[in-house]
């Protein structure tokens, strides 16, 4: 493995007393020195996955690490005094929990360089178990200060540090957080990096009146604020902290990526630094090594070429926006004020609200990380007859809206959520980012409000269900991928989804015929299990396809059909246990059928990297393959 450019054996392991507020100079350059090399080694490390394709962040990590060469100093000063782990809210900053890993001897240096590379066990969120050297799990906002809270109750007499960020304090979770650690006087240190930063925009723009300290003062919580960029007082606000009995917030106000240029007071920074302006950083720093060893690294292609599948690829969760707009454009300006709204949870770039946002600003609500609170806010927009809510997030984050789900269904409320990343295509954000259980959407009595469950195979057929379902009343989820899907192709090399289709609510499609069985299948698993059927076909085992774009209604012509031929397998990315297949194999034997029934479907951690997912979980063609003949 190529060695690790920078030296991180510069570090230097000092301790501090947060007893004595005051650096010395000897201290005072050593933890500069310390925080310019984490820096440099956190921007070189993170742009080796843009390099790769990956992704990741960076500016969240390269913020905070001022804070957290202080907290590494506390704990070797007295380690007995603190729970030695550096808690974070914001697991996308999964970058600092491997660069300490590293310089504390856990994780082998070298291995950075695979930041979120499949099989490096190195995922774009931190997990407990996973990789070595990191203490805990986290990734999914608002979830791991009520944890630390839990944490202090178990270590009675001990300091908690929990990274947090402005963007994770608008969570509701936070504020429950805030109550419980002020009523219980836990002694809990949230180190806030406040730089105005989420994914969609700046909060002081779009949640004005609100800010971080503020609102953590309201709760009774005791707030130290200035400037995390500023060494000493920074290290005397986290004294204070310290020595100040029960929960403290210190909130740093910098802007993001401070000193990086392009970078510093964007929203890109919120991202992985692009190896541009990483080659640009790190020339400028004196780490040619690093820049030169950046400019070598090619990202990794996916090289095979699927059969049923057409040369055109585009991304499902941009063209739900782009389906939404073309509707919008059919009505005047008062129709739209009137009879829709779009809320957003600063993912309107990830779930194509964007478009709509710049299309139509006047229906558009950017608002903040707040899942619940939007998605009900476009519930009670939907309430009266004639209003459509719209609503967006990854599928992921489903999961934290049920009961707001459950309410908006009891109070018949017509909302249209959109939820992108689902499944596992793409997602080196790893196991906390995947959205795999998204069945529990349809939770509902059988005589509840409609409900419709929506994964769209391909761009062509994503059009045509927003264009059937966008007036409907009901409750109505359309889920995507975050990778792009190609055009499904019939028998004869057209668009199956082409012109003159219609999408109709329920009814599954017969992709390719057979006599031998049949595959089922939806979303960005179709094109695979296609090219599985394609290939059975060609070794003479006569498989067919059937689409099941709507996936919790019963299409019961079809379910005739299949159940009385020889063999069903589902396939899909959705948990296996939770999933698609686990209801097929019921509705088959409620109504008689009892064909040699499989279902594939994700079962175990992620592995990052991209594609490297679906044969990972062995849901690929060939995994696809291998278990129809293991049927027949």
């Amino acid at each position: 493995m190529t060695e690790f450019p920078i030296d991180l054996d510069a570090y230097q392991p000092i301790a501090l007393d947060s007893n004595n507020p005051v650096l010395s100079d000897e201290q005072r350059t050593a933890l500069k020195a310390n925080i310019q090399l984490c820096r440099d080694a956190l921007v070189f490390f993170t742009a080796t996955g843009a390099a790769r394709g990956v992704g990741g962040h960076s500016g969240g990590p390269f913020d905070t690490v001022p804070e957290v060469m202080i907290m590494d100093a506390l704990f070797r000063g007295a380690n007995d005094q603190y729970v030695p782990i550096f808690f974070d809210e914001a697991g996308h900053r999964v970058g600092t929990q491997y660069l300490m890993a590293a310089l504390h001897g856990e994780l082998p240096v070298e291995n950075l360089m695979q930041y979120r590379a499949a099989h490096s066990h190195l995922p774009g969120h931190p997990e407990l178990g996973y990789t070595p050297g990191v203490k805990f799990s986290s990734g999914r906002l608002g979830h791991m200060w009520p944890y630390v809270n839990g944490v202090a109750m178990a270590n009675p007499g001990k300091v908690l540090f929990c990274l947090g960020s402005d963007g994770s304090q608008q969570e509701g979770n936070d504020a429950e957080a805030a109550r419980l650690a002020v009523a219980q006087n836990l002694n809990v240190k949230l180190i806030i990096d406040d730089n105005d930063v989420t994914i969609a925009g700046h909060p002081s723009d779009y949640l004005t009146g609100c800010t971080v300290a503020k609102t953590l003062r309201g709760h009774g919580v005791t707030v130290l604020e200035g400037d995390g960029e500023d060494i000493d007082d920074l290290y005397q606000r986290i004294c204070t902290a310290v020595t100040t009995d029960g929960p403290v917030a210190v909130v740093n106000k910098r802007p993001m990526c401070p000193g990086i240029e392009g970078l510093e007071g964007s929203t890109h920074g919120h991202d992985v630094i692009s190896v541009k302006l990483a080659v640009d950083y790190l020339e400028a720093n004196n780490q040619q090594a690093s820049a030169d060893l950046l400019k070598t690294i090619e990202a990794p292609k996916q090289e095979k070429d699927f059969l049923g599948s057409g040369d055109v690829w585009d991304a499902n969760r941009g063209v739900f926006g782009d389906a939404v707009v073309d509707i919008l454009d059919r009505m005047t300006e008062s129709e739209r004020i009137d009879s829709v709204r779009v809320i957003d949870s600063d993912l309107e770039g990830s779930c194509g609200l964007i478009k709509i946002h710049k299309a139509f600003p006047e229906v558009f609500i950017s608002s903040g990380i707040m899942e619940r609170g939007n998605f009900s806010a476009a519930a009670g927009f939907g309430m009266e007859a004639g209003r459509q809510g719209i609503f967006g997030t990854f599928s992921a984050f489903l999961e934290m809206c049920i009961s707001e789900i459950t309410m908006a269904r009891l109070n018949r409320s017509n909302v249209l959520s959109h939820y992108s990343h689902s499944g596992i295509d793409d997602m080196a954000d790893n196991t906390c980012h995947f959205g795999l259980n998204n069945m529990f959407a349809d939770n509902g009595l059988s005589d509840a409000y409609d409900t419709g469950l929506y994964f769209p195979a391909d761009p062509n057929q994503m059009r045509a269900c927003v264009e059937t379902i966008f007036f409907q009343p009901g409750v109505r989820f359309v889920f995507s991928t975050r990778s792009k899907v190609p055009n499904i192709l019939d028998t004869e090399g057209n668009d199956y989804f082409g012109s003159g289709y219609r999408f109709i609510v329920g009814q599954d499609e017969v992709i390719r015929e057979g006599t031998q069985g049949y595959v089922v299948s939806f979303g960005e698993a179709l094109y695979r299990s296609l090219d599985a059927v394609e290939r059975l076909k060609a070794e003479g085992i006569d498989v067919g396809l059937i689409n099941k774009p709507t996936l919790n209604m019963i299409d019961e012509e079809m379910m005739a059909k299949i159940g009385g031929s020889p063999m069903v397998l589902v396939v899909e990315s959705f948990n296996r246990k939770t999933g698609l297949g686990s209801r097929f194999g019921s509705w088959l034997l409620e109504r008689g059928h009892a064909p040699a029934y499989a279902h594939l479907g994700t079962h175990q951690e992620g592995c990052g990297g991209l594609w490297e997912q679906f044969p990972h979980q062995g849901i690929d063609p060939q995994g696809i393959i291998a278990k129809v003949k293991e049927l027949l």
